[in-house]
């Protein structure tokens, strides 16, 4: 049977959904006993959240239909981008 997408088609949207899907979740307050208002907060979940995913597909023990390679790769690229852009703002 084949596939209409191809892996790497399917790790990018995921992650796409992913990052946007934060920015309903996350209110960007801040933190409690946090003064300043963070700068970009989804940014920063986003990040979190990556990171997670990436820790969790690390210690899966199966491969997600032979997909957990390339998510890892392309959350690892994801991570990359974010934080560039994170301290890039901070210029």
């Amino acid at each position: 049977m084949q596939t209409f997408f191809r892996a790497p088609r399917i790790v990018v949207l995921s992650l796409c959904l992913a990052v946007a899907g934060l920015g309903y979740w996350s209110t960007g307050e801040p933190a409690i006993g946090q003064e300043k208002k963070e700068k970009h907060p989804h940014i920063h979940a986003a990040l979190k959240e990556l990171k997670e995913a990436r820790k969790e597909l690390k210690e899966a023990d199966h491969d997600f239909g032979g997909h957990r390679v390339e998510a890892i790769e392309a959350i690892d690229k994801a991570i990359v981008q974010l934080e560039k852009a994170a301290k890039f703002d901070k210029k």
